[in-house]
């Protein structure tokens, strides 16, 4: 669990706000200042001051001194387990040294190490054990509690007893497992701290058997209960802990030196160990309070507090642990923040604002322990004790009558107030009880194990006390929708359109069983095997016909992993695997497999989203599709798009004379697009460093529009020059751009920012978008177009300008952390437990405590920043890899061109596959013919591809666990010369290797007796050849002659003519109709008489001068 799980968000960004503050003059510094002072630094302690310098940082009423026990500042104590894997106590720190040292001048004192020893209510005092006394006008009791020890039973105080408290508790532990290697050590308590407890010893891995001792019947026994102990109970012993139930220890058994040899039960058996931690509970620290003449409660302990947490003494305070509210202190950290919260919050705000009172606390948890979800949340027990309260009933409904005694002793006990709604599922170690009220009108609690995913829209549920819309059988089997289609759309809605594949053809084939994985779907459907953008629809429509038919859906990555993305994303995340062999070794079904065209772009997007290093490098470049592997789009001829960076549509005439420059020099089609940049269309792969280093010497960079990361932020120009605007948009989308670019994400990000309601940037279809307002921005998240446009939602309104980027960083951090592969913003936020309410939870009220670790992480990632084209030009290596041959410097072109409208772009494509049997082909003759060196291929776990040419051919040539393969170049689908660019993918289940097209994915075998055959289109085939390295260093093909091969594979035979493609003049009737308009011209002409036109325009410019004159004064 993180630290920042109980930061206080705005009290993180503290120092920088008093930073400011303090630069600006603006520190308030008032004369007569009241003195807080807190007794104990621990989690409360340290949430109580943070919430009041927040509250106080404008004010400056108070200053504060807090006196801690420890050697230590406040730690995350909830966290402890993890100090066994790191050792290092500052790692478990809230807040560093410096975020104290960060307030303003007087304002915070901490003294560490220290004790307090009496009060002194009368002088208003503390005295300490280093003899000082330190006055207070307002006195904060922070104790918290110690944990129990049984101090009854024989040998508590022997040598190996131990408590689970402090960070010095876990150091001794330590120090004294080291000297017990090979033993066997014992846990008392099977509560959570127990549980924590046994996990941390089992961390250390220096006993053989770590054994639990509970005396229940199950495990956990105030948060669940009897089956949902027990099915925890199964689960933690089947990770290796041994788990003794119904077991009370009678006496420590100890040898001639006092050392732990074992315990006998209260029943008289024995077990040995040579350690023990009890974890059985924990005691209010009231002693200080109660010696001092503070009223204490007698039952339970703990100082007896008041709703606005005073006690019995005037200006002094209890929180947390050590506090007795209605007779009940609280073991949780929950109840004693939210005390601290109440606290901050009066002694600041309520001169403005009604005071707010403690009242019940949520007790609602939710945690991982030993690896077993487990929650539960509202009323848990109602059915077992009665519930505590029941919601009020609606005003006009008929009142409950008094129970009648004589009734009860003759017709038996009134019915329960409580229902409980249960599913238990043993194969799946899955429990869920749900109370409620017996109209099943509202929801008062309940327990869940293994699966805990509604967790976060119950626990508002039962707070909010609002009339359920939907009966109960819902939280468990869910809705029934009238159908079985699971979406709203109907059956003969378009879903692939490159297909013209129907919602109807996908249902149809999933419920009669030709389809029963999503690659069914594919082959089958052909749906998503075009340009792949409608693949999340065909998903979300094959999942909910599968759910609807009662079958399970996994959302595994693909066959060779059993996670989704995310859950890969957060176990790469937390190891810190830095490579693809690495993440299939530790994660994978088979640590040696190759992967495939499904999870290698996943796994590369996941380490560039984590340490960004550079994507074609050995090591990655076989992770990555063919658009990252060239760093540029590939287009339909097999040439590239190059999109500079031209950050929220600004951009000089400097840099528009470069881009120009450019595209005149490499004859380059020229295109705005809807992004606010210029696209230049047609670059051959040989021509992109050339094409880069133009663009760069001309201060430009990479636009990343080849990657799934940020895109642009599209801008209008905002007070910049428009009279209406009331936000600096361009300035705002400038900064975020040049802050998120090159970020990888699952799937691309589009941002937008608008100066004024007018809204001309179109924010609010973004994944995020701002729209200034006279306060801040409101920030709009999950929007997009696509094939299912999303209108996007308001996640804050009047956003400071300063706090749009922390929020922004938490935003796109959690969406890159839990998104599924290729899912956009829109997807993401529909999937999220409670949507866009959940969301703001998590971003803006930090509910989940991982703001702060949202924030670093991104901060950490952009500060990793570089132009990646940039990196290619430096590297000699780098730059070997954009030749379109390995064996030559000569091209050959696969697309005729077509002028249209002043500018050329390809053919269309031709409107059949290549049906040819390639695969089958009967050569006259082979011979083996050297075609490549073995050093320009690598040995890396993701394999390695050249293209090689002879005569007019072009081969494929893949390097895989050290074997070689061969095969055409082109992919027959689309007569597109590109498979060796392609992906390749292994099933490690039936030795199958494959290479998957870079355009519409058709997967062709590239061994065995169907080599050449391919996987999900039976319609096509391609050729493959004998291939071997030999030790002069060649790698030699075995073809058949020249002319023979050319005359079956040759580029020009296959060559995509416009002739075969143009022939439809469609827009034809539409083009007589607009030169007929009054007052059209040509698109090159010019409107005036005399006027020379765009082309001669240009040449006069180019030539340095204009009708005479010496050229521009640039």
């Amino acid at each position: 669990m993180s630290n920042s799980e109980w930061n206080d968000v705005e009290a993180n960004l503290l120092p920088e706000k008093v930073e400011k503050m303090e630069e600006h003059g603006e520190l308030p510094k008032p004369a007569n200042r009241k003195r807080v002072v807190v007794v104990g630094l621990g989690m409360v302690g340290v949430a109580f001051i943070e919430k009041l310098m927040k509250f106080d940082v404008k004010r400056r009423e108070y200053d504060v001194i807090v006196i801690g026990e420890e050697p230590h500042l406040a730690y995350n104590r909830v966290g402890l387990t993890s100090f066994f894997q790191h050792r290092e106590v500052e790692n478990l720190y809230l807040n560093p040294a410096s975020w104290y040292a960060s307030m303003p001048e007087g304002s915070l004192n901490y003294h560490l190490n220290t004790l307090v020893t009496s009060i002194d209510t009368d002088k208003k005092t503390v005295g300490t054990s280093n003899g000082d006394t330190v006055p207070y006008d307002m006195l904060v009791l922070a104790t918290g509690s110690d944990a129990v020890l049984p101090r009854h039973t024989p040998g508590y105080d022997a040598k190996g007893v131990f408590v689970y408290r402090t960070i010095e508790d876990l150091q001794k532990l330590i120090e004294f497992s080291a000297t017990k290697k090979g033993s066997v050590g014992a846990v008392v308590g099977g509560g959570l701290l127990g549980l924590e407890a046994a996990k941390a010893m089992m961390d250390l891995e220096e006993f053989r058997k770590v054994k639990l001792i509970e005396r229940n019947r199950w495990v956990l026994s105030r948060q669940l209960d009897g089956d949902a102990g027990s099915m925890v109970v199964e689960q933690v012993q089947a990770l290796g802990l041994d788990v003794l139930l119904s077991r009370r220890v009678g006496r420590i058994n100890t040898d001639a030196e006092n050392n732990v040899a074992g315990v006998t039960f209260e029943d008289g058996e024995s077990m040995d160990c040579t350690c023990i931690c009890f974890a059985i509970g924990i005691k209010a620290r009231d002693e200080l309070a109660r010696n001092s003449g503070i009223t204490c409660a007698d039952r339970g302990g703990g100082i007896v507090v008041k709703p606005d947490l005073s006690t019995s003494v005037p200006d002094v305070y209890a929180i947390g642990e050590c506090a007795s509210w209605e007779n009940q202190t609280f073991g949780l950290i929950a109840p004693g923040i939210e005390m601290a919260d109440v606290l901050a919050f009066n002694l600041t705000q309520a001169k403005a604002h009604s005071p707010r009172k403690f009242q019940s606390p949520d007790l609602s948890t939710k945690l991982k322990l030993l690896g077993v979800e487990v929650a539960s949340f509202g009323d848990f027990f109602a059915d077992r004790d009665g519930p505590k309260e029941l919601p009020a009933k609606r005003r006009g409904a008929k009142t409950e009558s008094k129970p009648d005694a004589v009734k009860g002793m003759t017709e038996g006990p009134p019915p329960s107030p409580v229902k409980a709604l249960t599913y238990k599922d043993p194969f799946q170690q899955i429990y869920k009880k749900y109370l409620f009220t017996p109209d099943g009108k509202y929801l008062l609690g309940g327990m869940m194990i293994g699966d805990t995913k509604d967790y976060v829209k119950l626990v508002p549920m039962v707070k909010n006390k609002k009339q359920l819309e939907v009966p109960p059988s819902e939280f468990i089997v869910g809705a029934d929708k009238g159908g079985d289609e699971g979406d709203d759309l109907e059956d003969d809605t378009q879903v692939c359109s490159c297909h013209n594949v129907l919602k109807g053809d996908i249902a149809k084939g999933v419920k009669d069983g030709t389809c029963k994985s999503i690659g069914d779907v594919k082959s089958c459907t052909k749906a998503g095997t075009g340009c792949g953008g409608c693949m999340p629809l065909v998903q979300t429509i094959f999942n909910k016909t599968m759910a609807s038919m009662g079958q399970e859906v996994k959302n595994h990555l693909c066959p060779h992993f059993d996670y989704s993305r995310a859950d890969l994303f957060n176990i790469v995340y937390v190891k810190k695997l830095q490579s693809f062999e690495q993440i299939m070794a530790q994660c994978g079904k088979d640590p040696s497999s190759l992967g495939c065209e499904a999870c290698k772009p996943t796994i590369g997007s996941i380490l560039a989203s984590l340490y960004n290093r550079h994507i074609i490098d050995n090591e990655r470049r076989g992770l990555q599709d063919t658009n990252d592997r060239f760093l540029a789009n590939i287009q339909r001829n097999g040439t590239f798009s190059v999109v500079p960076r031209v950050s929220a549509g600004e951009i000089t005439a400097d840099k528009l004379i470069v881009i120009g420059t450019v595209a005149k020099k490499f004859d380059l089609y020229c295109k705005i697009t809807g992004g606010q940049r210029i696209d230049l269309f047609g670059a051959k792969k040989q021509d992109l460093p050339a094409i880069w280093q133009e663009l760069i010497d001309g201060g430009m960079e990479s636009g990343h529009a080849y990657a799934k990361s940020l895109r642009t932020v599209k801008s209008c120009v905002g007070t910049t020059w428009c009279r209406f605007g009331i936000g600096d948009s361009v300035g705002m989308a400038v900064r975020l751009e040049e802050r998120y670019k090159s970020i990888r994400s699952p799937h691309k990000i589009k941002g937008g920012v608008s100066g004024c309601v007018r809204e001309c940037a179109e924010a609010q279809n973004k994944d995020f978008g701002l729209i200034a307002t006279e306060k801040g921005y409101n920030i709009f998240v999950g929007g997009n177009g696509g094939a299912k446009p999303r209108h996007s939602e308001l996640l804050a309104k009047d956003v400071e300008p300063d706090m749009v980027v922390s929020i922004l960083d938490r935003y796109l951090s959690f969406y890159v952390r839990t998104a599924d592969k290729l899912q956009r913003t829109a997807r993401w936020i529909e999937n999220l437990p409670g949507g866009i309410s959940y969301l703001r939870q998590v971003i803006l009220e930090d509910k989940l405590g991982i703001c702060a670790d949202l924030e670093k992480q991104m901060e950490d990632l952009v500060g990793t920043f570089f132009c990646e084209w940039t990196e290619v030009l430096k590297s000699p290596e780098r730059m070997k890899l954009f030749s379109q041959f390995a064996n030559t410097d000569e091209g050959l072109e696969s697309m005729d061109k077509v002028d249209d409208r002043g500018q050329q772009r390809p053919a269309h494509w031709p409107k059949t596959s290549v049906t040819e049997d390639f695969k089958n082909t009967k050569w006259t003759s082979l011979s083996w013919q050297p075609l490549a060196q073995s050093d320009q291929f690598i040995d890396c776990a993701t394999g390695s591809s050249v293209a090689v040419k002879r005569g007019d051919t072009q081969l494929a040539i893949f390097k895989v666990k050290g074997q070689y393969y061969a095969t055409q170049q082109m992919c027959p689908h689309k007569r597109a010369f590109v498979l060796s660019d392609g992906l390749i993918g292994d099933d490690y289940k039936t030795d199958k290797l494959w290479v998957s097209c870079p355009y519409h994915k058709r997967n062709y075998e590239l061994k065995g007796a169907d080599a050449g055959k391919c996987g999900n289109d039976e319609s096509v085939n391609i050729a493959t050849f004998p291939v071997e390295a030999r030790e002069d260093g060649m790698v030699y093909v075995k073809l058949p002659p020249v002319e023979e091969l050319d005359g079956v594979l040759g580029t020009e035979k296959w060559r995509v003519r416009r002739e075969e493609t143009e022939g439809d003049a469609h827009m034809e009737k539409l083009d007589r109709r607009i030169k007929a308009m009054k007052g059209r011209k040509g698109l090159q002409a010019s409107h005036l008489p005399e006027g020379l036109g765009e082309r001669g325009k240009a040449q006069a410019i180019l030539a340095g001068g204009e009708r005479g004159a010496n050229g521009m004064d640039w």
